[in-house]
This record gives structure tokens, sequence and C-alpha cells, in this order.
């Protein structure tokens, strides 16, 4: 197993998913191979087959009688079945593979009655070393996708999207700086955007939220009269909406999680008893705000947001898969229970 190790750091290093296999006879190895379907544009070039192939060249036989495989992860259906017609008496693994794996983990290929050749399996040989291998290159793979991602501007997730900047071109600036948040607990590498005038020694600090068929942009005529007034003001795009993350599934978006990133969003600027400006779709949000952290939020008030045009309104969601947040928050009722002001005390 130490040698199809080996042979696995050649493939990651290559650019391969980090699987090597040698063929043994008689304590020898006469077959090395490791994962090349990249490279070869060659969907069968697993390091099992390679291994099999080059023990069949040594043998100048394509039955492997009296051999065993070693592979550092568990064969898939294809690999399997090609052992099986090799002859192959034992294949030892090191890793499980949860998601196809034919050896025992999603089926089991060797264990079938009706076929004519049996061969023995044993799993978990030198298994931490062979799962720490594939847990590396699949962590570096990601943050390489993530750093590429942000210097590109796009969504750092595939189950998200990310709008253009291109997009907002058009659209008079807000009179704010802009942020982006992609560290909070619950966002779990989503970006989040907001506006903060900066203002941080202002008395009175206003989270604006927006509607649930808007965005930050909706607050940009008070921005504007905050900065004047030297007042802080902080506006976040939910999730979903105007320049944050949006992930593609109506299903992702629930009252509790928007709530949630909220009040991360809160904790990390380190804001206490906050002002909340809320448009009337997005009471809930604030309702729930002040239920989870009346520490956070002073008072609610129902606030109009400017009316925005088409473009502005339609810049965010340059298609349907843009869209899915305000599909779903859409269905937001507001509370039946009057809108009660929390104000703080001396």
């Amino acid at each position: 197993m130490q040698a199809a190790l080996v042979q696995a750091g050649l493939a990651g290093a290559a650019g391969e998913v980090p699987v090597g296999a040698v063929v043994v006879q008689g304590g020898k190895i006469i077959g090395t191979g490791r994962n090349a379907p990249i490279q070869s544009h060659d969907p069968t070039a697993h390091a099992e087959i390679a291994a099999l192939r080059a023990a069949a060249q040594r043998l100048d036989n394509y039955r492997l009688d009296d051999c065993e495989l070693f592979v550092t992860l568990e064969p898939c259906t294809m690999c399997a079945g090609a052992m099986l017609h090799a002859r192959i008496k034992r294949v030892v693994f090191g890793a499980p593979d949860p998601k196809t794996g034919a050896a025992g983990s999603v089926t089991n290929v060797f264990a079938l009655p009706q076929l004519n050749h049996h061969t023995q399996v044993q799993g978990g040989l030198l298994q931490d070393a062979c799962a720490t291998l594939l847990q590396d290159f699949f962590k570096e793979k990601r943050w390489r996708k993530q750093a590429e991602a942000m210097q590109a501007g796009r969504a750092l997730r595939e189950d998200a999207l990310r709008t253009p900047e291109s997009r907002f071109a058009s659209l008079p600036d807000i009179p704010a700086p802009s942020f982006y948040l992609n560290d909070l607990p619950s966002l779990a590498g989503l970006r989040l955007h907001y506006v903060d005038t900066g203002l941080v020694h202002a008395q009175n600090t206003l989270l604006c939220l927006h509607g649930l068929q808007e965005w930050s942009y909706a607050w940009r005529s008070q921005v504007g009269q905050a900065t004047l007034n030297q007042q802080r003001m902080i506006c976040p795009d939910l999730i979903g909406f105007g320049k944050s993350d949006k992930p593609k599934k109506q299903t992702f978006h629930t009252l509790a999680w928007h709530v949630q990133v909220l009040l991360e969003l809160l904790q990390r600027l380190n804001l206490q008893a906050v002002q909340v400006l809320v448009a009337e779709s997005a009471l809930p949000l604030a309702q729930n705000l002040l239920a989870l952290a009346p520490q956070s939020v002073a008072s609610i008030e129902l606030a109009d947001t400017d009316v925005l045009s088409d473009a502005a309104l339609q810049a965010p969601f340059p298609d349907h898969g843009h869209q899915a947040g305000p599909r779903a928050l859409s269905c937001l009722k507001i509370a039946p229970t009057s809108l009660q002001a929390k104000t703080p005390t001396a």
C-alpha cells in the first residue's frame, strides 16, 4: 500500500484525484497505476485499470491469476468489474468511497453470487493516510477555486450566483461605501453586501431592511440624508438580493436563517440598541430579530423606501436563477399582532 500511496501522490501532483494502485504477484510488484482521466482524456484511466494493464503486459496474459491489487481508494463499479475479469485473487483498498465505492460502501460487486469468479476483499489498510491525501487534495482545490472566484467576481459556492458588477454600472451611486462579508458562520462562504455610512461614533444607528422585492438601493435617498446628518446607517442586501450572493434554490431561504445572518452582522459590527427601519414586506424579519436579540434592537419603525425604476429593480436579477430569494421570501406574512417599538431603558 505504501507503493500505491506513492502513485497516488504522483496523480495529485499532476492535478488528478490522488488515487494509486499496484498489482502484486508472489510478493513482487508487477504493475503500477495512478489516476489520469483528465490528462489522458480517458474516462477509464483509473489507477486500478492502469495497474491491471501494466501487469497484464508484464505477464503476457490478460488473466492475472494469483495476483493481488492494492489501491488507496475503494474501487468503483468499472474497476471492480475489470478485477473480476482479470481473475484477481484479492483486492486491498485504503479509504472507503461513500459515493461510488463498489466493494461495500454503495454496492458490493465482489459479493454477487451469480458471478463465476470471486475476489477476496479487504478494506481499511492505511486508511488514514489514504484519506488524508484525498482530503488535502480537495481542500487545496476548494481554496484555489475560491481564490479564482474572488478574483473573477464569481460566487464562491456552486449552488449560488453572483450578479456581475456591470449590471449596476448605469445606476447613480449610493452616497456611502459598500462592504462585503463572507466569513459569518451562517453564511458558509456566501458573500453578504451592505452599505455603511461609517460614522461609528454617531448616535442612534439605523439598520435599514429593504422590501422583499427590492434591495439596499431602495434606501439611496435616506442614505444621502443620513450622511448629511452625520448619522450612521447600515443597509444590508439580504442574501439572494442586490449585490449579495444568490443561492439558486428557493428552499435555501428560510426566515430563521435570514434573521440569523442579520444577528451575526450586528454582532460583527458590534452594534447595540440599533433602530430598525423596515419596509413593510420585510417586517417579519425585523420582528423576529427583535425577539431573538432584544439587546441589539432598540426599536422598529416602518419606513417608505424609494420608488425604484425598472432598471434599478431588475439590475440584481439578470435571469430566473438569480430570483430564488424574492420568490421564496414573497410568501412571508406580516405578524397579526400590532407593531410595538421597544425603547432602551435608562
